[in-house]
């Protein structure tokens, strides 16, 4: 499989605004600044080009501005918002032209079904992942934007600890990162239940569940990450001993043994071809009357 050049940027989402109009909610300030930030220091050009997708979003155009003002609150003006909102304006001229010319996309939160449906198949989607694949090119998506990055990826479900068989619902992302499935509000959410189901069903896959005000910067498709102020917790099935997903009935409760799971946080990476987690240490956060001494 080809190495990517690009980079990718999944972000859980903080999004908690309310408005009437809609069950999408968010912050103002999108509790998202650092990360933010990330994005905009993993381009490779001082300026960067922004476009916004709010395609996922059912109040795009605000959404979108939303995420203007606090680029613009971090030094970045260049910031458009690509209100994409069917298959057809996917493939438009001048919405290519402005992907083409993008340092950065940002697929907004919203309903990740959306996206798909939008965006699968067309010529925007074949010029996002050529760039991807061929360029210095940066792809961050947070909360809907992010789960569907993936290519099986989670369009909806239970949310719980409980996990039994076909609460989950499945569909098709964009494949950027098929290695993973990606949730995101992992843990304000209760999603445990839900990404271990996906993790059964397909145990090839890495299940990433995104906290919120967290993300992971995954560059040239392997090395990922954790930024952000929260935690990911990563699911890893090679090593299952027991799974019957396949031969359970509807509704049957869900029992996985030998199931690997880590719990990142922020400077920490993760090998995802060799499945491996390398901690980040830092003394100054540590007690040093309770750090064993070397022997």
């Amino acid at each position: 499989m080809k190495t990517p050049k690009g980079t990718l940027i999944a972000i859980g989402g903080n999004e908690q605004k309310n408005f009437k109009i809609t069950n999408e909610s968010f912050h103002s300030r999108f509790g998202e600044g650092f990360i933010l930030q990330d994005i905009i220091n993993n381009s490779e050009v001082d300026t960067p080009r922004i476009e916004v997708i709010t395609s996922a979003s059912e109040i795009p155009l605000i959404v979108g501005e939303k995420y203007k003002e606090s680029f613009l609150m971090l030094g970045v003006d260049n910031v458009g918002i690509l209100d994409i909102r069917d298959r057809s304006d996917a493939d438009k001229s001048s919405n290519l032209d402005r992907i083409t010319n993008a340092d950065i996309i940002l697929f907004s939160g919203g309903d990740q079904s959306k996206i798909s449906r939008i965006f699968n198949d067309t010529l925007a989607h074949k010029l996002i992942c050529d760039r991807y694949e061929n360029e210095k090119f940066t792809i961050a998506g947070t909360s809907a934007g992010a789960v569907v990055m993936a290519e099986e990826m989670i369009a909806g479900g239970r949310n719980g600890t409980i996990i039994r068989k076909n609460d989950l619902k499945m569909g098709k992302g964009l494949g950027l990162m098929p290695e993973i499935i990606f949730d995101s509000h992992f843990i304000n959410r209760h999603r445990f239940g839900r990404l271990a189901e996906a993790v059964a069903l397909f145990p090839d896959k890495l299940g990433v569940g995104l906290g919120e005000d967290t993300g992971v910067i995954i560059r040239e498709g392997n090395i990922m990450e954790i930024v952000g102020s929260g935690i990911v917790v990563i699911f890893d099935g090679t090593n299952l001993n027991y799974n019957q997903y396949g031969k359970l009935k509807n509704r049957i409760p869900i029992s996985l043994s030998n199931l690997t799971v880590h719990i990142l946080s922020t400077k920490d990476k993760y090998n995802i071809r060799e499945k491996v987690a390398h901690i980040h240490y830092d003394s100054r956060h540590h007690d040093p009357e309770l750090v064993p001494a070397e022997s």
